[in-house]
């Protein structure tokens, strides 16, 4: 977190929180929801601006109840998340960035939804692979351990048995099925916080 974050919290403890105006999209872009956008549902306007950018990927943590926030100053902007709290992309020199431009530098474990969602756990973060980078990461994966091809890694997520791996970071890490609905639950983080 920022000094200048902390000096404002401190000057000014008491200041409201915010909901609905921010958003994390599947793609790892920060979003600004007008009212419109909200009463729409919709994701909002991208941010473009690089040093904004920056000050929220410092600032973003999550609170005990699972809510993702960017601290801004002394007021906590809730984040809505399209996915997870991180979006992965692959990098040739560090496997994994996050949105953040932070790299994990291990996983722990893998989990895929029905619809080829691919969500990654390590450094104590869970991130959803940005869609842009799947065909990349789907080529390597294993089935039992040899290559596990479209229509094997399709009968496994409509539930035929084998166990499939990713080959990542010099590791190969088992990915498991998870429903789609079930993964804010399962890594216990809320998609549209509320007060």
């Amino acid at each position: 977190m920022d000094d200048i974050v902390r000096q404002a919290m401190a000057k000014w403890p008491n200041v409201p929180d915010c909901y609905g105006w921010l958003a994390l999209d599947a793609r790892g872009a920060w979003r600004m929801r007008d009212e419109r956008a909200q009463q729409r549902g919709e994701l909002g306007d991208k941010l473009a601006h690089e040093a904004l950018i920056g000050f929220i990927n410092r600032n973003y943590g999550a609170d005990g109840r699972g809510c993702w926030f960017f601290q801004n100053g002394p007021q906590r902007v809730f984040v809505n998340l399209e996915a997870a709290p991180f979006i992965a992309r692959t990098d040739p020199a560090q496997g994994l960035l996050l949105h953040t431009g932070e790299a994990l530098a291990r996983l722990d474990r893998a989990f895929m939804t029905e619809a080829g969602a691919l969500i990654v756990q390590g450094d104590g973060k869970t991130a959803q692979l940005d869609d842009r980078d799947a065909a990349q990461l789907f080529a390597a994966l294993l089935l039992d351990g040899e290559p596990a091809g479209d229509d094997a890694l399709l009968a496994w997520l409509d539930g035929s048995p084998g166990e499939i791996g990713l080959p990542i970071l010099k590791q190969v890490v088992p990915v498991q099925r998870i429903r789609a609905a079930d993964v804010p639950a399962r890594f216990g983080f809320a998609r549209a916080p509320a007060p």
